[in-house]
């Protein structure tokens, strides 16, 4: 059985969690404990991977329930369509990439600097987008150009997100 302190229950306050709707939970808790170097403290019904000071919940996900009776949850579609992502910080990007790539995770790009961080993106075994990031430029006031995307998005430097173009 998990230990409390293992588990997203805090005795006060809160804590901020990530669920996904996944495929195959195994594969997917394997894949987010080895690739970000977290544990799993559940194995299913839901999956939970304790990854630093947060957790992601795995399910495969099903029709509505009483709590949500119009909600039905699946794993992303493939293609490259993305409405949410994970965003990891890291202290090393260039340590991460070498040591996650080694465990077998697929980058999308290598690192790029995009001026206020080193950041790349990686996609998990149901399609989600993971982007893996360090703060350099924006820890001194430097922050990312604008791209023609952001000019009609409104969004861009320091839009307050966690990457800092929007995305």
């Amino acid at each position: 059985m998990a230990r409390r302190e293992d588990l997203p229950a805090p005795s006060q306050g809160l804590v901020l969690t990530h669920f996904l709707t996944v495929r195959d939970v195994g594969v997917s808790s394997r894949f987010y404990a080895d690739i970000l170097g977290g544990e799993v403290v559940l194995a299913e019904n839901p999956a939970i991977v304790k990854v630093a000071n947060s957790w992601i919940i795995m399910n495969p996900g099903g029709g509505p329930t009483p709590d949500k009776p119009d909600v039905i949850l699946t794993p992303p579609a493939p293609g490259d369509p993305v409405s949410s992502f994970l965003n990891v910080r890291v202290a090393d990007l260039a340590a991460f990439y070498e040591q996650a790539t080694a465990k077998g995770a697929h980058f999308l790009t290598e690192p790029l600097d995009r001026k206020a961080e080193l950041r790349c993106y990686l996609r998990d075994p149901d399609g989600y987008l993971v982007e893996v990031g360090q703060a350099t430029g924006i820890l001194h006031g430097v922050f990312a150009d604008r791209t023609p995307a952001d000019a009609g998005s409104g969004s861009g430097s320091g839009s307050g997100s966690g990457s800092s173009d929007g995305g």
